[in-house]
């Protein structure tokens, strides 16, 4: 069953993608000469194709907390890729992703489309270019998120933030929202940790085929009630750490990262 799952979704989530790319591609020439408005309109199609997808691979969100209005900026721990379906659902927004997934086949493209901000980690000359696109992309109205642990983990606690990509905030006096999640799976499938979160040395079409052999899986975004405003970035970083480390509910405790999956792989 597990497998029949994987084809089927496979064959819908690529046919779905398809078709939300080519429809991006021939409305933005609608708007093409109106840079807010072409920035809000990939951020919507961006929001829909998240919400359907959610659906397609059988993720149920919930949601606790108002999600902030754009434009925004959003912080939130990074636990993996479908991390962006979640936040995406709930509205308009853009996303701040590590340089190499620009080059990724297909993947990148996609990105692109859709107002994604690329960073190299390794190189502070990249970081005042991307502080001044998210300025831009907020000036246009659109949201714009930022996992600043700058990697993702097996969700057992929340990893330092880093604050560089803060200055955008900080230099603007810019109040930022934060979130958590957190990932379920029913008792006779595949553990969160592994079959959901996307860590350590994980491939991942390997991991994709996993997370799409599950039946159904839960999703869940706490939003913060506050927005924290700081005019210095490390002072901030520490703040929206504490706020997000509060809210954090684990998807495993601390020492269960090897815990084996069961055989039914969520069948």
């Amino acid at each position: 069953m597990g497998h029949l799952r994987l084809v089927v979704r496979v064959v819908l989530l690529g046919g779905f993608t398809l078709v939300s790319y080519l429809f991006l591609l021939v409305t933005s020439l609608a708007v093409a000469f109106f840079q807010k408005d072409a920035a809000r309109w990939r951020a919507r199609v961006l929001s829909g194709w998240a919400r359907h997808t959610a659906r397609l691979i059988g993720m149920r969100i919930r949601v606790k907390g108002a999600p902030p209005e754009a434009p925004f900026f959003l912080v939130a721990n990074h636990l993996g890729y479908v991390d962006i379906l979640v936040l995406a659902s709930e509205g308009p927004c853009a996303f701040i992703a590590k340089a190499e997934v620009a080059r990724w086949p297909v993947v990148g493209a996609l990105c692109r489309s859709v107002n994604t901000l690329f960073i190299s980690r390794e190189s502070k000359r990249d970081i005042p270019g991307v502080v001044l696109g998210i300025e831009a992309v907020l000036g246009r109205g659109v949201g714009v998120v930022l996992f600043p642990e700058a990697t993702s983990s097996a969700g057992t606690t929340v990893l330092p933030f880093r604050p560089a990509l803060l200055e955008a905030a900080a230099r603007t006096r810019m109040p930022v929202s934060y979130a958590t999640l957190t990932y379920r799976t029913p008792p006779d499938a595949s553990p969160a940790h592994l079959s959901v979160c996307w860590w350590g040395d994980m491939t991942f079409g390997r991991h994709l085929q996993g997370l799409l052999r599950l039946r159904s899986f839960d999703a869940m975004v706490t939003f913060g009630r506050e927005r924290i405003l700081e005019e210095n970035r490390k002072i901030l970083a520490e703040r929206l750490r504490s706020a997000v480390e509060a809210q954090f509910e684990p998807v495993l405790e601390v020492g269960e990262e090897n815990r084996t999956a069961p055989a039914t792989h969520g069948s």
